[in-house]
Protein backbone atom coordinates (compact mmCIF):
# COMPACT_ATOMS: atom_id res chain seq x y z
CA UNK A 1 0.00 0.00 0.00
CA UNK A 2 1.04 3.57 -0.53
CA UNK A 3 1.22 6.36 2.03
CA UNK A 4 -1.86 7.93 0.44
CA UNK A 5 -4.07 4.92 1.18
CA UNK A 6 -6.97 6.40 3.21
CA UNK A 7 -7.83 3.02 4.73
CA UNK A 8 -4.33 2.65 6.24
CA UNK A 9 -4.67 -1.13 6.08
CA UNK A 10 -8.04 -1.03 7.87
CA UNK A 11 -10.88 -3.36 7.00
CA UNK A 12 -12.69 -2.28 3.83
CA UNK A 13 -16.01 -2.45 5.67
CA UNK A 14 -14.69 -0.90 8.86
CA UNK A 15 -16.56 2.38 8.33
CA UNK A 16 -18.81 2.70 5.32
CA UNK A 17 -20.21 6.01 4.09
CA UNK A 18 -23.68 5.43 2.64
CA UNK A 19 -24.93 8.30 0.44
CA UNK A 20 -28.73 8.28 0.09
CA UNK A 21 -31.23 10.41 -1.79
CA UNK A 22 -34.52 9.84 0.02
CA UNK A 23 -36.29 7.47 2.41
CA UNK A 24 -37.05 4.78 -0.18
CA UNK A 25 -33.51 4.88 -1.56
CA UNK A 26 -32.07 4.85 1.98
CA UNK A 27 -33.97 1.73 2.97
CA UNK A 28 -33.11 -0.11 -0.25
CA UNK A 29 -29.45 0.89 0.02
CA UNK A 30 -29.21 -0.15 3.67
CA UNK A 31 -30.83 -3.49 2.90
CA UNK A 32 -28.39 -4.04 0.04
CA UNK A 33 -25.45 -3.32 2.37
CA UNK A 34 -26.76 -5.38 5.29
CA UNK A 35 -25.52 -8.84 4.13
CA UNK A 36 -21.94 -7.50 4.08
CA UNK A 37 -22.11 -6.62 7.80
CA UNK A 38 -20.05 -3.43 7.95
CA UNK A 39 -18.60 -2.53 11.35
CA UNK A 40 -19.83 1.06 11.21
CA UNK A 41 -22.14 3.02 8.90
CA UNK A 42 -22.51 6.75 8.39
CA UNK A 43 -25.46 7.82 6.28
CA UNK A 44 -24.93 10.87 4.07
CA UNK A 45 -27.62 13.08 2.64
CA UNK A 46 -26.50 15.89 0.35
CA UNK A 47 -28.77 18.92 0.18
CA UNK A 48 -28.22 20.24 -3.32
CA UNK A 49 -27.65 23.98 -3.41
CA UNK A 50 -28.61 26.02 -6.45
CA UNK A 51 -25.38 27.98 -6.87
CA UNK A 52 -26.85 31.38 -7.73
CA UNK A 53 -30.29 30.05 -8.62
CA UNK A 54 -33.10 28.96 -6.31
CA UNK A 55 -32.49 25.66 -4.55
CA UNK A 56 -34.29 22.59 -5.92
CA UNK A 57 -36.25 22.28 -2.67
CA UNK A 58 -36.50 24.52 0.38
CA UNK A 59 -33.81 23.78 2.98
CA UNK A 60 -36.40 22.82 5.60
CA UNK A 61 -37.96 20.28 3.24
CA UNK A 62 -34.52 18.91 2.35
CA UNK A 63 -33.61 18.54 6.02
CA UNK A 64 -36.88 16.68 6.67
CA UNK A 65 -36.06 14.39 3.75
CA UNK A 66 -32.62 13.80 5.29
CA UNK A 67 -34.15 12.92 8.67
CA UNK A 68 -36.52 10.42 7.03
CA UNK A 69 -33.57 8.90 5.18
CA UNK A 70 -31.53 8.56 8.38
CA UNK A 71 -34.46 6.87 10.13
CA UNK A 72 -34.80 4.40 7.24
CA UNK A 73 -31.12 3.43 7.47
CA UNK A 74 -31.38 3.11 11.26
CA UNK A 75 -34.19 0.58 10.79
CA UNK A 76 -31.47 -1.68 9.34
CA UNK A 77 -28.38 -0.31 11.13
CA UNK A 78 -29.62 1.05 14.49
CA UNK A 79 -26.23 2.55 15.40
CA UNK A 80 -25.70 4.36 12.09
CA UNK A 81 -24.37 7.89 12.30
CA UNK A 82 -25.67 10.62 10.03
CA UNK A 83 -23.98 13.42 8.12
CA UNK A 84 -25.68 16.17 6.15
CA UNK A 85 -23.80 18.14 3.51
CA UNK A 86 -24.90 21.25 1.66
CA UNK A 87 -23.32 21.55 -1.77
CA UNK A 88 -23.84 22.19 -5.44
CA UNK A 89 -21.46 19.37 -6.41
CA UNK A 90 -22.99 16.18 -4.98
CA UNK A 91 -20.06 13.91 -5.84
CA UNK A 92 -17.58 16.38 -4.38
CA UNK A 93 -19.70 16.52 -1.21
CA UNK A 94 -19.59 12.71 -0.99
CA UNK A 95 -15.78 12.75 -1.23
CA UNK A 96 -15.53 15.52 1.36
CA UNK A 97 -17.86 13.67 3.74
CA UNK A 98 -15.89 10.44 3.34
CA UNK A 99 -12.79 12.32 4.41
CA UNK A 100 -14.60 14.17 7.23
CA UNK A 101 -15.92 10.96 8.82
CA UNK A 102 -12.77 8.95 8.00
CA UNK A 103 -14.71 6.34 6.00
CA UNK A 104 -12.83 3.27 4.77
CA UNK A 105 -15.19 2.95 1.78
CA UNK A 106 -18.18 4.52 0.08
CA UNK A 107 -21.08 2.18 -0.70
CA UNK A 108 -24.00 3.15 -2.94
CA UNK A 109 -26.71 1.83 -5.23
CA UNK A 110 -26.79 3.29 -8.70
CA UNK A 111 -30.02 5.16 -9.24
CA UNK A 112 -29.97 4.46 -12.95
CA UNK A 113 -32.18 6.59 -15.10
CA UNK A 114 -32.23 7.14 -18.81
CA UNK A 115 -29.09 8.05 -20.71
CA UNK A 116 -30.45 11.56 -21.07
CA UNK A 117 -30.84 11.88 -17.28
CA UNK A 118 -27.32 10.51 -16.79
CA UNK A 119 -25.98 13.02 -19.30
CA UNK A 120 -27.83 15.93 -17.68
CA UNK A 121 -26.66 14.97 -14.20
CA UNK A 122 -23.07 14.55 -15.39
CA UNK A 123 -23.30 10.81 -14.67
CA UNK A 124 -22.55 10.97 -10.97
CA UNK A 125 -21.92 7.22 -10.74
CA UNK A 126 -19.08 7.46 -13.23
CA UNK A 127 -17.52 10.38 -11.34
CA UNK A 128 -17.97 8.57 -8.04
CA UNK A 129 -16.20 5.39 -9.10
CA UNK A 130 -13.45 7.00 -11.16
CA UNK A 131 -12.44 9.97 -9.00
CA UNK A 132 -12.62 8.58 -5.46
CA UNK A 133 -9.58 8.46 -3.20
CA UNK A 134 -10.88 5.37 -1.38
CA UNK A 135 -12.73 2.19 -2.40
CA UNK A 136 -16.23 2.62 -3.80
CA UNK A 137 -18.58 -0.33 -3.45
CA UNK A 138 -21.48 -0.54 -5.88
CA UNK A 139 -24.26 -2.47 -4.18
CA UNK A 140 -26.52 -4.80 -6.16
CA UNK A 141 -30.13 -3.97 -6.88
CA UNK A 142 -32.61 -6.42 -5.42
CA UNK A 143 -36.21 -7.04 -6.28
CA UNK A 144 -37.99 -4.88 -3.69
CA UNK A 145 -40.63 -7.60 -3.26
CA UNK A 146 -38.03 -9.92 -1.65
Amino acid sequence: MTDTDPTDGRDLLGHVLLPVANEKDALATARALEPYRPDRVTTLHVVEKGGGVPDKTPVEQSEELADESYAAVRSVFPDADDHTAYARDVVGAIFDAAEDVDATAIAYRSRGGSRLMQFLSGDRSLKLVTNADRPVITLPHRDESE
